[in-house]
């Protein structure tokens, strides 16, 4: 009982977010179809592990962990990058999207390495508290703290030094 309860809480809870977990899935792969079949596959491993779910409270954390390691295990596994338009990206949704209108964040960021742009991510782009974004990447809130600031000075440094070189 227990089970398709929460199975039904999960399915509420991803039609109403879904916007923002197909905006997480492409920060990582930079692809329109990539993105939604990073979610899709997501909702597969969430229903398949629901019993998994220890506390329904953490339902918001846990899901993002699921779309972050899917992205992060499609990564390693194409081991390739693609770049698409943001137009593309615009057409998925009528409401908000991230749209990078300073193309001097969009370069700087695709410079980060890929657990300090998750962090950066997650944090601005997705509105988590540094708890929750320690919870979702499984690593310590110090942590968290630490990157978040070493790569707030990368990116300043890069943009920095992108002006500069105009």
């Amino acid at each position: 009982m227990r089970s398709s309860s929460l199975e039904q809480e999960l399915e509420n809870f991803v039609i109403q977010e879904q916007e923002k977990y197909y905006r997480l899935a492409y920060s990582y792969v930079k692809n329109a179809d990539d993105a939604l079949d990073i979610v899709q596959e997501s909702i597969y491993k969430a229903v398949a592990s629901i019993d998994s779910l220890k506390n329904p409270g953490y339902i918001k954390t846990w899901f993002y962990r699921i779309v972050v390691n899917t992205a992060l295990d499609f990564l390693r596994q194409s081991k390739k990058v693609v770049i698409v338009e943001e137009e593309v990206l615009s057409g998925f949704s009528e409401s908000k999207v991230d749209t990078y209108a300073d193309l001097d964040l969009q370069r700087a960021m695709e410079k980060l390495p890929l657990s300090y742009r998750s962090i950066i991510v997650l944090r601005f782009f997705e509105d988590l508290k540094i708890e929750e974004v320690a919870e979702v990447l499984d690593v310590n809130v110090n942590t968290v703290k630490t990157r978040l600031y070493k790569a707030l000075e990368k990116l300043r440094l890069e943009i920095k030094n992108q002006n500069e070189g105009d």
